[in-house]
C-alpha cells in the first residue's frame, strides 16, 4: 500500500469516526463509562481505562486485517479481479457516504447487531461486572467484532493487499484513527453528541468516503487497461 492510501485511510476513519462510529457505538462508550469509570479515580486512571478499551478495538481490527490479507494472499488475483474488487469496495465507500448523509439506508442494512447472542451478553456483563483496567481492554476486543459498515470496508480493503501483513496494517491504522473520537466521547458526551462539531465532522466525512469511493473505481480502470500491473503501484 502507497503512503497516499494510508492518508485516505487515516482521513477517511478520523472524520467518520466523529461521525457515523460515535453515533453507532457511541451508546457502548456512554454505557461502559457509566457503568465501569469511577468519577473518583484521578484523570490518568480514567484516561487508562478508556485508552485501553480502544486499544482493545484496534487489537481485534489488526487480527482481523491479518486475517484477511491472508485469504487475499491465497485467492487468485487477476488485474480484472483486482479491478472488480475496487469497484466494488468503491461503490461500497459511495455508498457508506451517502448513508452517513442521511440520504440512503444503506449502513443500518448491513449493522445487524450481535449484541443479542448468548455468548456476546454473557462475555459483555461479565466485563462490565468489572473494575480492572484490563477488562476495559476486552471489552474493546470483544466490541470490536460488532458488525460495521467502516469495519466491512476496511477488511475488503486490508484483502485487496493480498498480504497479511499490510492488510494488517491496513486496519491497525483506521483502528489508531479513530480512537481520538472514541476517546474523547467518554469526556466530553455532550459535545461529541450533539452540537455543530459532530455535524460538521459528519459532512465532512461524507465528502471524504465518497471521494475515496470514486478514486478507487478510477483506480479500477487501470487494472482494467493494464492487467498486468501490481496492485501495490495502483495510485501511479
Amino acid at each position: 500500500m502507497e503512503a497516499i492510501n494510508f492518508f485516505s485511510i487515516v482521513t477517511i476513519a478520523f472524520l467518520g469516526s466523529f461521525g457515523h462510529c460515535i453515533g453507532m457505538c457511541g451508546g457502548i462508550v456512554l454505557a461502559y463509562t457509566g457503568a465501569k469509570v469511577d468519577p473518583e479515580w484521578h484523570a490518568a486512571h480514567q484516561s487508562a481505562a478508556h485508552l485501553l478499551y480502544s486499544l482493545g478495538r484496534v487489537t481485534t481490527y489488526t487480527v482481523m486485517g491479518a486475517l484477511f490479507g491472508y485469504l487475499g494472499s491465497v485467492a487468485t488475483f487477476s488485474g480484472y479481479t483486482v479491478a472488480a474488487l475496487f469497484i466494488f469496495a468503491g461503490a461500497v465507500m459511495i455508498l457508506t457516504g451517502l448513508s452517513i448523509m442521511g440520504k440512503v439506508r444503506f449502513l443500518t442494512a448491513i449493522e445487524h447487531s450481535i449484541m443479542q447472542t448468548s455468548w456476546y451478553q454473557k462475555s459483555f456483563r461479565a466485563l462490565m461486572g468489572s473494575g480492572t483496567l484490563f477488562s476495559f481492554y476486552l471489552l474493546g476486543m470483544i466490541n470490536g467484532l460488532l458488525p460495521c459498515g467502516f469495519v466491512y470496508f476496511f477488511a475488503v480493503t486490508a484483502a485487496s493487499t493480498m498480504s497479511p501483513f499490510w492488510g494488517a496494517m491496513v486496519m491497525l491504522v483506521f483502528g489508531l484513527s479513530t480512537i481520538p473520537a472514541m476517546f474523547s466521547l467518554g469526556f466530553f458526551t455532550g459535545l461529541m453528541q450533539k452540537g455543530r462539531l459532530r455535524q460538521t465532522m459528519v459532512t465532512l466525512a461524507s465528502v471524504a468516503v465518497i471521494v475515496y469511493g470514486l478514486v478507487m473505481i478510477y483506480d479500477a480502470t487501470k487494472f482494467i487497461r493494464h492487467p498486468e500491473r501490481s496492485l501495490l503501484h495502483c495510485c501511479d
